[in-house]
Order: C-alpha cells, then sequence, then structure tokens
C-alpha cells in the first residue's frame, strides 16, 4: 500500500510542509456534512485535520507516514491550548513577532518530549521565520522571495497585487504589469522539476508526472490571479510577501479558533501511512487523501483506493487533490462511487491553493 512504495523513495526524517498548501474551506465543503462521522486525514503539517474538526465530526483519524509532520500537528494542538489567537498568528508566522521564543517555550511545555525535541532545535528558525516557515517548501519560497522576485518584480507591483480588483481588471493587470517576459523566465528556471524536486517538494513525487512543471505552475498562477482575488488569498501572500494579511488559511481565522480548540479530544493521530487505518475494520464517512495518488504507480492507486473503499461506510466521500498526475476512480471501482461533478467544478473555482490542476470528490455508493 502507501507505505510500501513512496517509503522507499521520499525522505520522511524532516518537515517539509510547516503549513498546509491546500485549501481547508474546499475541502470542509467537500466532505460529509454530517455532524457525529468519522473521518480520516493525511496529516502533512496538520491544519486540514484541525478544520475537519469544524464538521463536528466524533473523532477525526489523522496519519502520515512522517514523525515531523505529525509534530507539526502537535505543536499545533499544544498552540491552541496554551495561546490566545493574536500569540498563535505571531508564533506561526502570520504577523511580525518579537515574541516567537517566549510563545514557543510556552507551547513547548505542553508537548510530548520528541515534539519538543525536534521543534527546540528549530528555535532559531521559528524565531526567525515563524514555526509555520520552517519546511522545507517554505524555504523554497523564501529563496524565491528574497533573492529572486526583487530582480523581476518591483516592491509596488507586488503591493498593487493584493489590491481588490474585478476580474476583467485582474487579467489586465496579469497581463500588462505581472506576466512578463522576466517572469516568465524564472519561472522556468525555479520552478522546473529539477529546481523543485531539489529545493521544494521531493524527487520521487515527480516519478509519475509527465509534462513541464513549470508550465503548470504557469496555468495555475492564472487562476489565483485572475479567477480568484489575490487579496483574498493566504497562499498567494505569503508566497509573495512571507506573512498574511486579513487572509488567513481556514484553520488560523479568529472565528474558528475556539471551536477548534474545544474539539482537539477528538483528533486520534496515528504514524503510518492510510494501512494505519484501513486495514484496522474502521468504518469512515469521508477521507481527505491530500495528493497521495500523485506519488503512486496506477496499480498501486488501484490497491490503495479499493482498500480505502473497503474501509468505508455507504456514503462515504473521498476527497483529494491532483497537481500534475491525473488520479481518479480505477475502472475497477466505476460503480462503486459517484463523482460529484457539480461540486467539483463549483469548489475548484475558489480554491485558493493554486498549485493542484484536479479536486475530486467521490461519494462511495
Amino acid at each position: 500500500m502507501q507505505s510500501s512504495e513512496i517509503a522507499g523513495k521520499a525522505r520522511f526524517d524532516h518537515i517539509r510542509y510547516a503549513q498546509l498548501w491546500e485549501d481547508a474551506d474546499v475541502l470542509c465543503a467537500a466532505l460529509p456534512q454530517q455532524p457525529g462521522a468519522t473521518l480520516v486525514s493525511i496529516c502533512s503539517a496538520g491544519d486540514n485535520a484541525l478544520a475537519m474538526l469544524l464538521l463536528d465530526p466524533a473523532r477525526v483519524v489523522v496519519v502520515d507516514l512522517s514523525a515531523a509532520q505529525i509534530a507539526c500537528l502537535q505543536l499545533r494542538i499544544a498552540a491552541f491550548r496554551a495561546l490566545t489567537h493574536p500569540e498563535f498568528l505571531e508564533l506561526f508566522g502570520a504577523r511580525p513577532s518579537q515574541a516567537r521564543a517566549g510563545l514557543l517555550d510556552r507551547v513547548l511545555v505542553g508537548c510530548d518530549a520528541e515534539t519538543r525535541a525536534l521543534w527546540t532545535a528549530l528555535k532559531p528558525d521559528v524565531i526567525k521565520h515563524g514555526a509555520g516557515g520552517v519546511g522545507k517548501f517554505e524555504r523554497y519560497f523564501r529563496v524565491f522571495r528574497r533573492f529572486l522576485l526583487p530582480l523581476v518584480h518591483s516592491r509596488k507591483t507586488l503591493e498593487d497585487t493584493f489590491i481588490s480588483r474585478s476580474k476583467p481588471k485582474r487579467e489586465v493587470f496579469l497581463n500588462t504589469r505581472f506576466n512578463s517576459w522576466r517572469w516568465k523566465l524564472l519561472l522556468n528556471i525555479f520552478f522546473s522539476r529539477f529546481m523543485m524536486g531539489r529545493m521544494g517538494r521531493d524527487k520521487a513525487f515527480f516519478d509519475h508526472v509527465e509534462g513541464s512543471v513549470a508550465q503548470h505552475v504557469a496555468r495555475r498562477i492564472r487562476h489565483a490571479a485572475v479567477t480568484c482575488d489575490p487579496a483574498e488569498n493566504p497562499y498567494l501572500h505569503w508566497i509573495l510577501k512571507g506573512g498574511h494579511s486579513a487572509a488567513l488559511p481556514m484553520t488560523w481565522r479568529a472565528e474558528h479558533y475556539d471551536v477548534i480548540r474545544d474539539r482537539l479530544d477528538r483528533l486520534d493521530i496515528r504514524l503510518g501511512s492510510l494501512e494505519a487505518f484501513v486495514t484496522t475494520g474502521e468504518k469512515a464517512d469521508g477521507f481527505n487523501l491530500s495528493d497521495i495518488f500523485e506519488y503512486m504507480s496506477a496499480d498501486m492507486f488501484a490497491q490503495v483506493y479499493g482498500a480505502v473503499l473497503a474501509a468505508s461506510n455507504p456514503g462515504a466521500r473521498l476527497v483529494y487533490w491532483n497537481m500534475m498526475v491525473p488520479r481518479r476512480v480505477p475502472a475497477a471501482y466505476r460503480d462503486k462511487v459517484i463523482t460529484r461533478i457539480a461540486d467539483e467544478a463549483r469548489l475548484k473555482l475558489l480554491d485558493k491553493a493554486f498549485f493542484y490542476s484536479d479536486f475530486v470528490i467521490e461519494e462511495v455508493v
């Protein structure tokens, strides 16, 4: 299953993502709106699993192959319990702060020994960049933002990017001010398969990718800059400016803070692949599968998909993203699910995490 393929190719001994680069708003809208449900989530940095608590489930089972990624969630859990909402934003880097050292110390008191050791070692980076800025993917964007972006765009152009405009005016801005030849050259170099594999994601994550990564990124930037309003996009804010303005990811918003904190004991965290759930005989009503299917061969995808179906209650939703590798229900299981085409189309237009080319919602019959 998942662990038998990607675990042998990619490294899982460091924080790859210190924050979630998937849009929890569209995820939660796609999952069953069913209080008391059992939900399953790939952990990554933990933000989406926390957002799923807003659906009022009985529990959210969180799995990940990486102990470092689990430690990201553990830090968030302790932060929700120990900090006010403004302090949380400072610690994780959404807001500037001179107090992160003390905030981290307060949070680590409530963490297990392994989590405390990992984040203590990362303390200098947390002080500089926030706990949401210390992953490999975030460092990749920091290099881009600090050293390359100023060669392409002026500070004024970047500030003007986040002025709220109508869709036609957003397209004019993109075509006339942002999408310059220097910007296109930068995309082709920095967002190449080689550079992303070396500095951003793990190169093994591109094993099943065909086509140009840079051209894919260029297409998705058009979605973020024109289809969506950049002023409301927390992911674009972080990439271009290194923090958030009023635009925050779903889990980090003030209106959700108390609800998430009150439901933290509903999290069931398991180190391991999806096997940590689907082989136990338990059943779930909804799965956040992130984009894990992209990392699998077609045969392995079919095997894992079948195991997920076997662990699903009738009416369960399987929700996942594709970036560059097309993955949808394997032919052998097409009579087992209904694709929620209308929901997909509606939510793809709203998806602010613009890296992904497809968003899939399949419902078990």
